[in-house]
């Protein structure tokens, strides 16, 4: 729902006494001058180039004179073990210091890029502890404020060592599944409209294919700053 201002909102959760306060839709239409900004996500499970990639798109908006910032992957920080051994407390602190992390880069820059989003940091809550539906809606909710979802899929070359992800292909694979059966199940199903996945046989030019799927969003938002000489 668009309101005055152009600022899109989510409406009420259905089932709730109060609605959950307003998210800030990161596409916003407004009139001239006015800040819009782009926030995207790359969705999927581990080891399949999603850090590469964040960090390409990062480059490709700040050589197009954008301002940009990149939320890292939070996992790789938390004071808990994760993967296979992961626990609910590990999982929760990930979340929410995912949504922290993304205020935080959204106060600092107009455009930000996120290594996972929260649906996908859920998925391995979900593993290991089922779902869990009283934070389901509030994960709804958040994902309203993703401009877009990019899929990443598994490779069939493996998931490359670097001594922090599993490397058990079941446990990647099932984190795949599960994330496209979150998708397609409520309440998660309202927001795949947002999701591009990526294909497999494209993954020399992902970086250009997504660009490429961002420039409708850019182009409603704010302009680049051109800096010009002292005698322009």
């Amino acid at each position: 729902m668009e309101g005055a201002s152009g600022i899109i909102h989510s409406p009420p959760v259905e089932g709730s006494r109060k609605p959950f306060p307003r998210t800030r839709h990161y596409v916003r239409k407004g009139s001239a001058g006015e800040e819009t900004a782009l926030k995207l996500a790359l969705i999927g499970t581990h080891g399949v180039g999603k850090t590469t990639l964040a960090f390409e798109l990062c480059s490709l908006l700040k050589k197009a004179e954008y301002n940009v910032e990149l939320v890292t992957e939070i996992a790789r920080h938390a004071p808990f073990p994760v993967n296979e051994g992961t626990s609910l407390e590990a999982q929760l602190w990930i979340l929410h210091t995912q949504v922290a992390a993304e205020i935080r880069a959204a106060a600092q820059a107009t455009h930000v890029i996120c290594d996972r989003s929260v649906l996908d940091n859920y998925c391995y809550l979900v593993n290991k502890f089922g779902r869990q539906h009283s934070l389901e809606s509030w994960l709804e909710w958040w994902l309203r404020s993703y401009s877009l979802l990019v899929g990443v899929p598994p490779l069939p070359d493996g998931i490359p060592p670097d001594g922090f992800r599993s490397e058990n292909l079941e446990f990647q694979q099932r984190i795949h599944d599960l994330l496209c059966e979150l998708l397609d199940a409520s309440p998660f199903h309202r927001i795949r409209d947002r999701v591009y996945w990526l294909e497999p046989r494209e993954r020399r030019i992902w970086g250009e294919r997504i660009f490429a799927a961002m420039a409708p969003l850019l182009e409603t938002s704010v302009r680049p700053i051109r800096r010009t000489g002292a005698g322009a």
